[in-house]
C-alpha cells in the first residue's frame, strides 16, 4: 500500500500494489489506505526521539527488531505484558552484546 507511489518493480516481483492519491483527498479505497504503516513509523519515530535520542547505522537492525517486536506484541492485539515478556525470553538466550569480544583485556 502507497500514497501516490508507483511500485512496478514489486509487481514485477509478484507483489500485488494498491495506491491511494492523498494529493486528491483519497485517504481509503477499499483496503488500501496507509494507517498502519504511517501508525507504526510514529510509534518508531517516538520511540527513538523520545528514549534513545540517537540511532546508530551499526546497531540499526536491533532497534528495528525491537520495535517490530513490540508492534507485533502489542495490547490492541490481544497480548498481555506478561505474554509480551514470556514471548521476548527465548530471544535473549545466549546473546550477549558487547563492545570488545568476550575474554579480551581491555586497553
Amino acid at each position: 500500500m502507497t500514497d501516490e507511489s508507483h511500485t512496478t518493480k514489486l509487481a514485477a516481483k509478484g507483489f500485488v500494489s494498491q495506491s491511494v492519491n492523498h494529493s486528491a483527498g483519497e485517504y481509503v479505497r477499499g483496503g488500501a489506505h496507509t494507517n498502519t504503516i504511517e501508525g507504526y513509523f510514529s510509534i518508531l519515530k517516538r520511540g527513538i526521539i523520545g528514549t534513545y535520542h540517537h540511532v546508530s547505522s551499526t546497531h540499526l537492525k536491533r532497534y528495528l527488531a525491537e520495535f517490530d517486536f513490540r508492534y507485533n506484541h502489542r495490547s490492541s492485539l490481544g497480548f498481555s505484558d506478561s505474554e509480551s515478556f514470556h514471548a521476548a525470553l527465548p530471544g535473549i538466550v545466549g546473546k550477549r552484546m558487547t563492545y570488545r569480544r568476550t575474554g579480551q583485556q581491555p586497553s
